[in-house]
């Protein structure tokens, strides 16, 4: 199986599929659908059911092969790849039983070091695929739908394995947040879904951040700086003084697990006018309106002080903690957790620390947890994939389909 995932995910991270936040058609951009296309063609070979929406949401069965009353099972993966790094010409490389030291990638002067990632040290013995150091790799997430497409077609050879009926889709724009914004849950009809978008071993998650963005828009005065004196207000000084009233130790860079935080992710200004853009994340529902709350408490009390309405903010949330529609249904963690263990890994059960599909699946009536993929180092230089992780990828998806079926 090794040898057909390495061929298999090379055929997909070679297609450019990077998304872009920009665009307002879906898939936000035309080249998604060269790997939608290959993806149906591939599954129609498999002489499975496939359909394809003008959004460029592809959905496929696998019948059952029992005659027990069996769950559906739906598994996902988005083909899109991150706006955030070049994902053009990827040109991917393999390293066959690393060995735990550094890896040059290709001509460049990039290295992918395991002092700079420790993470590296559980993949030693292991075939790796990386770049070239020239763009990111993609497989967040072409290494998850590469799994399914394994899994899939590892069912189909080995009828003895009983499984109910599976669907399973790929779907765009996931990077930029879009990824269900038009996926038809009631189209999808299974009872449940998992994600594989994950990165290491053993990942089983159900929990995520509940989400919102922030835009804070700070309206200066500006006069002549020689006649400055109590006449001018600095839109980018007042910006600052807004920023420096969040908690420093409460950003990205200091927190973990299911500590929450703000992150200023960009800003821009002129002593006219400036604008801030923040990010909110929390996994606890209350300390997120809190969160919400806390940046318009900030803009209320600035502009008392200046005794004008010179900042506005501006909050839209985005996604809320799929726990809370997961937890109720106990089964979709513990049958994977037992099927992680039965292959010989350690489950690791975390939050998620990011947005994943299943986040909003989950509140349109689709309870998504999410599986690990064996990818690392997402979104830049230095993405890898294990392709013995991988392997276990598939047959945990085969296990929890197979459990599935034993349990009905």
């Amino acid at each position: 199986m090794k040898q057909r995932l390495i061929e298999r995910l090379e055929r997909y991270v070679k297609i450019d599929t990077q998304a872009d936040p920009h665009s307002q058609t879906t898939p936000s951009t035309k080249k998604q659908w060269d790997l939608i296309n290959l993806l149906q063609d591939e599954i129609k070979d498999l002489n499975l059911e496939v359909e394809v929406d003008d959004k460029g949401y592809l959905m496929a069965t696998l019948p059952s092969n029992t005659d027990k009353k069996v769950p559906t099972i739906g598994l996902l993966a988005h083909i899109d790849t991150s706006p955030d790094y070049n994902a053009s010409n990827v040109k991917p490389l393999i390293v066959e039983k690393y060995d735990g030291e550094e890896i040059r990638l290709g001509d460049s002067e990039k290295v992918l070091s395991p002092k700079t990632f420790p993470q590296l040290k559980k993949v030693i013995g292991h075939t790796l695929m990386t770049t070239d150091g020239t763009s990111l790799l993609g497989a967040d997430d072409k290494a998850g739908v590469t799994e399914i497409m394994e899994a899939i077609i590892y069912l189909m050879e080995h009828p003895e394995i009983k499984h109910g009926d599976i669907r399973f889709s790929f779907t765009p724009d996931e990077e930029i947040g879009r990824g269900p914004h038009h996926f038809d849950v009631e189209r999808f009809n299974a009872d449940f879904a998992y994600t594989l978008d994950g990165s290491l071993e053993g990942e089983l998650q159900y929990e995520s951040f509940n989400a919102a963005s922030a835009v804070v828009e700070v309206n200066g005065v500006n006069v002549h700086p020689g006649s400055a004196k109590d006449v001018m207000v600095n839109a980018n000084t007042l910006a600052m003084a807004f920023n420096d009233q969040l908690p420093s130790d409460e950003a990205p860079e200091h927190t973990e697990g299911y500590e929450g935080f703000y992150h200023l992710s960009d800003m821009s200004g002129t002593v006219e006018k400036a604008t801030l853009q923040y990010i909110i994340r929390d996994h606890d529902k209350a300390q997120f309106e809190r969160r919400k709350n806390h940046l318009l408490d900030i803009a209320k009390n600035l502009n008392h002080k200046y005794n004008n309405e010179l900042i506005s903010v501006t909050i839209n949330d985005q996604y809320y903690n799929m726990g809370e529609k997961i937890k109720p249904l106990p089964e979709l963690i513990n049958i994977p957790e037992k099927v992680i263990q039965s292959l010989g890994m350690s489950p690791i059960i975390e939050p998620i620390r990011g947005g994943t599909d299943g986040s909003q699946l989950s509140y349109m009536g689709l309870p998504t947890p999410n599986l690990f993929t064996g990818g690392a180092n997402f979104h830049g230089p230095f993405e890898y994939a294990s392709i013995d992780v991988m392997e276990k990828a598939v047959h945990t998806i085969v296990g929890i389909v197979s459990e599935f079926e034993k349990q009905s």
